[in-house]
């Protein structure tokens, strides 16, 4: 009887270091697919979201997250004119638009 709690007892144990490891993978996969989606940006913007100095455009990283949707949506809704945003705006998704604002939200300016 004792052998065998102490098995379940291991199992359990690997079994929660299982799921801390799949919790961990699960962040680690959603912050790269938010960085990659962040990169189509960095033509115009730079690299992380940063531009080089006295550039016309924009930097983006550590923008607050709902400023940054909130600016894309009105690319895409065309209330807020761009020479080339609004077109790309609107190829993107709400889930695209969101999963780059949570990224450069994140990075310090």
């Amino acid at each position: 009887m004792r052998h065998t709690r102490i098995r379940l007892s291991q199992s359990l144990f690997t079994g929660i270091l299982a799921l801390g490891s799949f919790v961990a993978y699960a962040q680690d996969a959603e912050k790269l697919h938010q960085r990659a989606n962040a990169a189509m940006c960095a033509n115009c913007h730079g690299s992380e979201g940063r531009t080089v100095d006295k550039s016309a455009v924009p930097p983006l990283a550590g923008l607050p997250r709902d400023y940054l949707v909130q600016q894309m949506q009105s690319f895409k809704d065309g209330s807020r004119k761009a020479t080339v945003m609004h077109q790309i705006s609107k190829g993107l998704s709400e889930a695209q638009i969101a999963s780059m604002a949570d990224y450069f939200s994140t990075l310090s300016r």
